[in-house]
């Protein structure tokens, strides 16, 4: 346990450690993508941009660079629901660290307050991180990550949604996260009062074995 206390301090929250902000648990971040889905999307982009005669559309027919785009909307789709699964469980955690002690005695602190944190209060180190990722919209990848989670408890197949659903998800999911926030009863916090830490599943891995190790020694 020192190990990994030694670990967090030397983190860009854990250098901030002795300040008046809460630490929260590190929001811990699965591979968005997978090479397949990756080269999915890629391809969903071009058939959109040939659709829109925003590209130069070659010999393909626009069947054909619809049902691309249709492939890729379920990847981006499939994406978002498994990284509203990582936020939902961390901002079910954070709340639960929050209630526990005495800085927010007393307060209305919910999951939500958290994810609101997420989208529009962001440490300045986690943007970095995830910029540094290829995201370049953090806010839109949580807010809508937090919708659909709001609606689907498991990722349905391709088959059970409709096209129209998938060319225009975007929209839907922005409005249920505005919904799910609208629907509950919490306070929200500013970015000064707590601080917390990004990482890769892969990469927080790596750092718990390390600090076993040197437990272990």
């Amino acid at each position: 346990m020192l190990a990994i206390e030694n670990e967090y301090m030397k983190s860009p929250a854990g250098r901030n450690a002795s300040s008046k902000a809460f630490p929260l648990p590190p929001l811990i971040l699965h591979p968005f993508t997978s090479t397949e889905e990756t080269s999915l999307l890629l391809e969903s982009s071009r058939a959109s941009l040939m659709i829109q005669g925003l590209a130069p559309r070659d010999k393909t027919p626009l069947e054909e660079l619809d049902r691309r785009l249709l492939r890729g909307r379920y990847a981006e789709l499939r994406m978002l629901f498994y990284i509203g699964k990582d936020i939902s469980r961390w901002a079910e955690q954070c709340a639960e660290t929050a209630e526990s002690s005495e800085e927010f005695s007393g307060r209305r602190v919910r999951p939500e307050s958290f994810i609101m944190l997420l989208v529009h209060e962001i440490p300045a180190h986690v943007r970095a991180k995830l910029e540094s990722w290829g995201v370049l919209d953090h806010c839109a990848l949580f807010r809508r990550s937090y919708g659909l989670h709001a609606v689907l408890q498991e990722f349905p197949s391709s088959q059970a949604l409709s096209p129209e659903f998938l060319r225009r998800y975007h929209r839907y999911l922005d409005q249920w996260y505005e919904l799910r926030l609208r629907d509950t009863s919490f306070e929200k916090l500013s970015a000064h009062e707590v601080q917390f830490d990004l990482y890769a599943s892969g990469e927080y891995s790596s750092m718990l074995e390390k600090s076993w190790s040197i437990a272990s020694e």
